[in-house]
């Protein structure tokens, strides 16, 4: 008797499609199904009102508070204000030094991230060594016919990203650094690590800021200034750069000690070792987090404020006291809260997707 396989049957309709996913994921039980209800019922009575006063009901074409009638966001507050939110107290007929300047930066970013673009090393070392200098020269000027902007009038986003930026690319390699001196076998080098990562973890960053803003110039020679900005990007670096230190160290001692081994079988030197065996090993198992550190450092640039610096939050609270704008505080809180969302999941998304290229989830498994 001769037996013939049948083909497979197709799964049941209630278990594939949106009704599956649904059955699998949110009513899969008695406790889950009530749970899912409530939650869903809170976030509705939540989400319903806000999308409506924040998109339905909201006002978005106007020149002063007169336009902003129908109850719900005033985004003619924003509207009016964007200037200030982007560029600070910039000139305007200047903008475009900062436009450019940015323009470089995404362009050269976007060279960077995209798979097939040629050169990678040589537009690196053109954004590291010469990017800052065009930067500076097109944001404060005094130079090549380009008018002084004093950074008493740099604000808004572009200060933000500039204190950012400099504070990740500066803070990268001194944390490197302090880690590997901090893990160093001589004594001195190892004491003087590890004494300045305690000091500068040890304080908050607002103290810090003060530090730099009030005490730093007290060590430089009589007659000798320091630019605010200057300041305050010394002491964001500082401090960033004891907690950068720390996640690097971790990621070191994550590494097999085989592999420290080997590398003295084959008889490298100390850097190397360290440049072409242990270190792109340990920044890859340390790519969260380096991430979490740099969104942590460019939301902690809103306290730059205490030091008289008006990034983009201290330009909202500013905007905020506004005889002819007084009431829209809200709007202006949202807008910047959304600014900041949309930078840090950014770098998020893209720390997702060095992680799955690199396989980062498997460096231990050697």
């Amino acid at each position: 008797m001769k037996y013939e396989l049948q083909p497979a049957l197709p799964p049941p309709s209630s278990m594939i499609g949106v009704v599956g996913w649904l059955r699998k994921h949110l009513f899969n039980g008695p406790i889950n199904s009530i749970a899912t209800i409530v939650v869903g019922y809170f976030l509705i009575s939540l989400l319903v009102p806000t999308v409506q006063w924040i998109f339905i009901d909201s006002d978005w074409v106007g020149d002063s508070r007169d336009a902003c009638t129908s109850g719900g966001a005033c985004w003619v507050f924003i509207a009016n204000r964007l200037d200030q939110f982007l560029y600070g107290f910039y000139p305007e007929a200047e903008h475009w030094r900062v436009q450019l300047a940015f323009i470089i930066l995404i362009g050269s970013i976007i060279w960077l991230v995209l798979p097939q673009t040629p050169k990678k090393g040589l537009v690196a070392a053109l954004l590291l060594v010469v990017y800052p200098i065009i930067a500076f020269f097109l944001l404060y000027g005094n130079a090549f016919g380009l008018v002084q902007v004093e950074t008493h009038l740099w604000g808004g986003l572009s200060l933000t990203l500039v204190l950012a930026v400099v504070g990740i690319v500066a803070s990268l390699p001194l944390g490197i650094v302090l880690a590997l001196g901090r893990q160093s076998e001589m004594p001195i080098v190892r004491s003087v690590c590890v004494t300045f990562i305690e000091i500068w973890r040890g304080v908050p960053l607002i103290t810090v800021l003060f530090m730099a803003s009030v005490m730093l110039p007290l060590f430089f020679p009589e007659g000798m200034s320091f630019d605010k900005l200057l300041r305050a990007l010394i002491g964001i670096t500082l401090f960033q750069s004891a907690y950068m230190a720390e996640v690097i160290r971790g990621g070191l001692q994550a590494i097999p000690r085989g592999q420290y081994e080997a590398a003295d079988a084959l008889g490298l030197g100390y850097w190397q070792k360290m440049i072409l065996i242990i270190m792109p090993q340990a920044l890859k198992l340390m790519i969260p987090g380096i991430v979490n550190t740099f969104i942590a450092l460019f939301k902690d640039t809103s306290l730059v404020l205490i030091i008289g610096l008006f990034d983009v939050l201290a330009i909202g609270q500013a905007a905020n006291q506004d005889p002819k704008w007084i009431g829209y505080s809200t709007e202006s809180y949202l807008f910047v809260a959304l600014l900041f969302w949309v930078f840090c999941f950014s770098m998020s998304r893209y720390s997702q997707h060095l992680e799955k290229k690199l396989h980062t989830g498997h460096g231990n498994r050697a």
